[in-house]
């Protein structure tokens, strides 16, 4: 269940009608200018994490926006990676977008935000500076997800309103669905909405210390076959061992959070770990998330309060001992956790759940790429995505180095620092 999709959206290609010409051979355009040569960056002397695991200095050679291999030709631009990593960008699982979240992200190396609920009146705009702009990070987007009239996230507008958080009034709704009967159709319009994915909600609200409404198993069960049908992976909001039972059983492919309501060293948790690695389900951490939400209550222990971080960390160790793959994801919003930054705590989080380097950092570039089918990038090979990320340090000795950015390249282009 948990094989990536690969669909069309990621490999279109838009041809342009004077590209069309050109390749017909029309002569009314007059001759075509030469192509001018891409730009060429070579960088050298830096140890290589691939995406999978470390290898020694390799030279990387960067061609307009793809990764080449170093042919030993002449380079526009030398960088000395001396002392220093050279990493995939990092691709950050659960994110929320809104205006600045994605300058924000890729200024703290995020290369690609996964969202997962973006409002229809504000993901317009930044799949717009994603696919024209060079400063922002990617997106791939839920866009509106599914949940029940006055379900989870509803309550969080009007408070978003209130912040002033551009693109979100007092009057701003969402679709909802309360029935089997609306799945296909809730699902068509997020497929025209530009979804790239399914979010379906079966948070009922006890980690806010609130009950919410959540739509029913048969409602799930067929938002999940109408997604699948549509070639949709299918990503649950559940936050409670409930929850995440619930969402296996109506066929999600991932998890958008781990749980965070059964003790630390409840056996339950291991056991559900195991039904999650049989299910071919994988998890999205959010560590960071759990952490922040616990900073901000009265102090509370353990189990004594549903989303605790002890219970969340106890969770991924659970996941990680059965096997389960582990994305790398912050839950960033426009408040806490914050975009980029989140991402770099979430890896220190990862390390203290049991997670050798190696797969802390694949979490967070190589998993997620390859459980939401961006083939193109989360790891440094030929012919891939130059999304590349050059660090101060060894963060397989310290992952705090992935703090300490020299460099980042988002398709090639650098950024300016």
């Amino acid at each position: 269940m948990s094989s990536p999709i690969d669909r069309r959206r990621f490999l279109g290609t838009t041809i342009t009608a004077a590209g069309v010409l050109a390749a017909a051979g029309c002569g009314a355009l007059g001759d075509a200018a030469p192509a001018q040569p891409k730009h060429r960056t070579l960088i050298r002397g830096a140890r290589i994490f691939d995406g999978e695991r470390i290898r020694p200095a390799t030279p990387v050679m960067i061609v307009g926006d793809t990764i080449a291999d170093d042919d030993g030709g002449p380079a526009d631009t030398v960088i000395d990676g001396a002392g220093k990593t050279l990493l995939p960008g990092l691709i950050d699982a659960h994110t929320h977008v809104f205006d600045g979240s994605l300058r924000q992200a890729l200024t703290h190396g995020v290369t690609t935000e996964l969202d997962m609920f973006c409002l229809p009146t504000v993901l317009p705009e930044q799949r717009r500076l994603a696919a024209t702009r060079d400063d922002v990070a990617d997106i791939r987007s839920a866009a509106t997800l599914a949940t029940a009239p006055g379900g989870h996230p509803t309550q969080l507008i009007s408070a978003l309103a209130g912040a002033g958080v551009p693109g979100v009034t007092a009057e701003t709704t969402i679709d909802t669905i309360d029935s089997p009967a609306g799945a296909r159709a809730f699902v068509a319009a997020r497929i025209a909405e530009g979804a790239d994915y399914l979010k379906i909600v079966v948070d009922d609200g006890a980690v806010h210390r609130a009950r919410f409404p959540v739509p029913d198993t048969d409602t799930l069960t067929a938002l999940s076959d109408a997604a699948h049908e549509a070639g949709l992976l299918v990503i649950a909001h559940a936050v409670t061992a409930r929850e995440a039972e619930t969402a296996l059983a109506v066929g999600a492919d991932g998890l958008a959070h781990v749980w965070s309501d059964l003790c630390p060293g409840d056996p339950a948790s291991r056991r559900l770990a195991e039904r999650v690695r049989a299910s071919g389900v994988f998890v999205v951490t959010t560590l960071a998330y759990f952490e922040t939400i616990t900073q901000q209550r009265e102090p509370v222990t353990g189990c004594a309060a549903p989303g605790h971080e002890d219970n969340a960390m106890d969770a991924a160790r659970s996941l990680r001992e059965a096997g389960v793959p582990l994305l790398a994801g912050t839950d960033a919003t426009p408040f806490a956790p914050a975009h980029g930054a989140a991402m770099h705590r979430e890896l220190v989080l990862l390390r203290e759940a049991g997670l050798d380097p190696e797969a802390a950092l694949a979490a967070a570039t190589s998993v997620p790429a390859r459980h939401f089918g961006l083939a193109d990038r989360g790891r440094i090979a030929p012919g891939l995505r130059a999304d590349l990320l050059l660090i101060d340090g060894d963060p397989i000795r310290d992952i705090t180095a992935t703090e300490r950015i020299s460099e980042i390249w988002r398709r090639g282009v650098r950024l300016a620092r």
